[in-house]
């Protein structure tokens, strides 16, 4: 049983990401940690604020926010760097 769990924000609607991360703390996970970069931080800064406050109210908290930045190839072989998030939500 793993104790911890990633979930890749992407283009998906929010509630999708919402639903995995509750079926996965419904699950026996303790801690989910949301990953997203680009246009999507915003999509898993709501995904973890909507878990904590309607759908897992008092069971879990934001443990820990990380800004980070990737690198990646852009078109044409061109590196580019572009922000990145990574939100620890755990068991309370």
């Amino acid at each position: 049983m793993a104790t911890e769990q990633t979930i890749l924000v992407g283009k998906k609607p929010t509630t999708n990401y919402v639903i995995a991360t509750v079926m996965a703390f419904n699950s026996g996970v303790k801690k989910v940690v949301l990953k997203a970069r680009g246009a999507a931080i915003s999509k898993a800064v709501s995904t973890a604020v909507m878990v904590r406050d309607r759908f897992l109210p008092g069971k879990v908290q934001i443990k820990d926010v990380k800004l980070l930045s990737d690198k990646v190839q852009g078109q044409g072989g061109r590196e580019r760097t572009v922000a990145a998030i990574e939100i620890a939500i755990e068991m309370a």
